[in-house]
């Protein structure tokens, strides 16, 4: 029994959820509040922020945290779809990458938009029109390395869907919630997100709603 501890517009959390859809492994959800989280959620990892997965395993119950730890760990569950193929040199891309979304491109761009518009539509006030400009600035950084990558190959690390492509798609699916994604100046970075959104494994997030907040009419295309 694996049980999600997610937020719906989470990149961490939807990255999880698309790892497991992607290894066809069972994964029940249960949706938390990260600006006033339960005790009970609190008290099972340090960190208390989402994602945390929790499994009962053979030898007894096991907790896990963060995004690549649980992705990581759904992909040595079942040898079916792997998220990370290819030669060690393969894997340390596909690594690098999904370190650079997490790390560089969350800290840049993904989570001062996400961060900035979510906390104002929680507390009723307006985003800080300095914090969007900047985090903006950056976003458009990181697409045009995107796109020089993605001229150069079928996916973001090579010819096979990896998990690289999954954490990447997380971020810039939150992102596209909120209608903050320029797709019409990055070809090769829209037509990647959409092949990877007419996945069976990512279709299901599509459905996610925030209270407070209404997607671009794009959102749920599956054309786009």
């Amino acid at each position: 029994m694996r049980t999600l501890y997610h937020y719906p517009l989470h990149p961490g959390c939807r990255a999880v959820r698309i790892a497991f859809a992607e290894k066809k492994l069972k994964l029940n959800t249960v949706l938390i509040d990260p600006w006033s989280p339960e005790p009970d959620f609190t008290a099972l990892s340090a960190e208390a922020m989402p994602p945390v997965m929790t499994d009962l395993t053979a030898t007894g119950p096991v907790t896990l945290a963060g995004t690549i730890a649980i992705c990581e760990y759904a992909d040595e569950g079942s040898s079916r779809n792997p998220l990370l193929p290819g030669e060690r040199q393969d894997r340390a891309e596909i690594r690098r990458l999904c370190a650079w979304f997490e790390g560089r491109f969350d800290f840049d761009a993904g989570g001062l938009i996400l961060s900035e518009k979510l906390g104002a539509t929680r507390l009723g006030g307006t985003p800080e029109m300095a914090t969007l400009k900047e985090g903006r600035a950056a976003l458009a950084e990181h697409l045009d390395y995107m796109a020089w990558l993605l001229e150069r190959r079928d996916g973001l690390a090579g010819p096979n869907f990896t998990l690289a492509d999954i954490i990447a798609f997380s971020h810039l699916s939150c992102l596209d919630y909120l209608g903050e994604v320029p797709w019409r100046e990055r070809k090769s970075v829209a037509e990647w997100y959409a092949r990877i959104k007419s996945r069976p494994s990512v279709r299901p997030l599509l459905a996610d709603r925030v209270p407070g907040l209404r997607p671009p009419a794009h959102y749920g295309n599956l054309d786009f």
